[in-house]
């Protein structure tokens, strides 16, 4: 058991206002957006009540912040997924002043940090799909639920040629899943779609139907918003510097709470009709 929160409370307080009140969003973690930065983010949506979050699509670093969520959330509702992401964490920041072989230590704190068994449950409160690339062929492969590992996982986070890829079923995967090759407008479950990423340029396609009509969408589209974080252009590659100062850990964290908040308070929660990704008020 890794963490010990009262798990009854939590599950009441995610569930928060009628089934019909709660605001269902989906969680798309792109690779380039610094994996601290994700975590701001993801404790800024935690921390709102009746927000659910029922499937997160992750690549790069942002995959094991997924897992480690989705197990919280499995184990202790909002605060205990809150808990968990903060355990990684400081878990992150230690082993990187410490480790030398970094490979392992991120399988180390992985395992130290979810039980994959939770995550696969049909029980399990959000759905996980983790992207990894095939290093021999580059095709993109998601692991869904019911396929994670702590081996899907870690590939998904390991940086393509600076450290080895990992073998999954006789083939070898490594991380710079690209989301961009989502499907990223299509009829889905929940009413949105929530990208956070470190730069704009992979999301502004837009909306496939409009390119084959003037108007409107022939189709039912997911509104699409997105999470930029404006001060990083790509992802800090952790564990490839000597340390990781916890202090820079969380000043990168309470900057994705704000922009988090920022979106929240913008209302970009609420429903429209069509999500184009031109409307000039989806990034913040």
């Amino acid at each position: 058991m890794h963490i010990q929160t009262g798990a009854e409370i939590d599950h009441a307080v995610i569930a928060g206002p009628a089934v019909e009140e709660r605001q269902r969003v989906d969680i798309v973690l792109a690779s380039d957006a610094h994996g601290a930065f994700v975590w701001g983010v993801l404790d800024r949506l935690l921390d709102k009540p009746g927000l659910s979050l029922d499937n997160i699509t992750a690549s790069g670093f942002g995959a094991m912040e997924a897992a480690v969520l989705a197990y919280g959330l499995a184990l202790g509702g909002q605060r205990g997924a809150r808990t968990a992401l903060t355990n990684f964490w400081r878990r992150v920041s230690h082993a990187s002043m410490l480790a030398t072989d970094a490979a392992n230590s991120l399988r180390s704190i992985l395992e130290q940090s979810i039980d994959i068994a939770e995550i696969r449950k049909v029980s399990c409160p959000v759905r996980v799909s983790i992207l990894a690339s095939n290093a021999r062929t580059d095709a993109v492969k998601t692991f869904t639920s019911d396929q994670l590992s702590i081996d899907a996982i870690l590939a998904a986070a390991t940086i393509p040629f600076l450290f080895p890829a990992v073998e999954i079923d006789g083939d070898t995967y490594w991380g710079d899943g690209d989301v961009s090759a989502l499907p990223l407008v299509q009829p889905f479950e929940t009413g949105h779609r929530l990208i956070v990423a470190g730069k704009p340029s992979l999301f502004m396609t837009p909306c496939a139907d409009r390119r084959l009509v003037a108007s409107p969408c022939a189709m039912t589209c997911t509104p699409i918003h997105t999470i930029f974080d404006s001060q990083h252009r790509a992802a800090s590659a952790l564990f490839t510097r000597p340390w990781t100062d916890w202090g820079e850990l969380t000043d990168m964290r309470d900057r994705g709470r704000q922009r988090a908040e920022d979106w929240l308070l913008a209302s970009h929660h609420v429903v429209d009709d069509c999500s184009a990704v031109d409307c000039k008020d989806r990034y913040v």
